[in-house]
């Protein structure tokens, strides 16, 4: 099995990358959707963090208030620290399960890892291959206002709250130029999946006897 971890700062590209990677064939655990599952009503999760940041950040039918948590959150590095320390173990624990059973039903899968804050929690060295997509910070802000729809100083507050580009430039494997078109992002993406495809064929043809 073949592990690899896909990073990159909002806005960059990189849920265009991973769907590509997806489409190829790869088993993409997608970390966002591990962590509205660890929050969801009835959760175990979303019990504490209504524990520690009150009932203002339920929603009218008991559902996380993203939106309530955010303005909290991203306005507070320790707020956000708290945040982190409830979300990010319970993600682990629901990602290693998904791993262990692409595992189960293929051995020789190859296992996409889709995590925003890779950097920012010290899983840099966890992953064969360590794909990020770079976009500079200052074209993320312009995307998150034309696209998203964010006030300037909201978009800009996202993009300083994770790690810089050096950080996530210094630690990669593979650097995916997203500043571009999705459809270059794309290209970019099968280019690399034949790489990886060379490298699967190299490493069989080696254990073989």
């Amino acid at each position: 099995m073949q592990r690899i971890g896909l990073t990159g700062g909002i806005a960059a590209g990189k849920s265009v990358a991973a769907r590509r990677l997806a489409e190829l064939g790869a088993v993409v655990i997608d970390s966002d959707v591990l962590a509205r599952e660890a929050v969801a009503p009835g959760s175990v999760g979303l019990d504490a963090v209504v524990e520690e940041f009150g009932s203002g950040v339920l929603a009218g039918d008991g559902s996380l208030d993203r939106a309530a948590l955010a303005s909290i959150v991203f306005a507070d590095d320790a707020a956000r620290a708290r945040l982190d320390g409830i979300v990010h173990p319970i993600v682990r624990r629901l990602s290693a399960e998904r791993e262990a059973a692409s595992a189960t039903t293929d051995h020789g899968a190859v296992v996409v890892h889709d995590i925003p804050l890779l950097v920012e929690t010290g899983q840099a060295d966890a992953f064969h291959v360590l794909v990020v997509v770079h976009t500079p910070a200052v074209l993320r802000v312009e995307r998150l206002v034309r696209l998203r729809g964010m006030d300037r100083a909201e978009a800009e507050a996202r993009v300083s709250a994770q790690a810089s580009d050096d950080e996530r430039l210094a630690v990669a494997d593979v650097v995916l130029d997203g500043s571009g078109s999705d459809d270059d992002l794309r290209a970019q993406v099968d280019d690399l999946w034949d790489r990886l495809a060379v490298e699967r064929a190299d490493e069989l043809a080696a254990e073989t006897p």
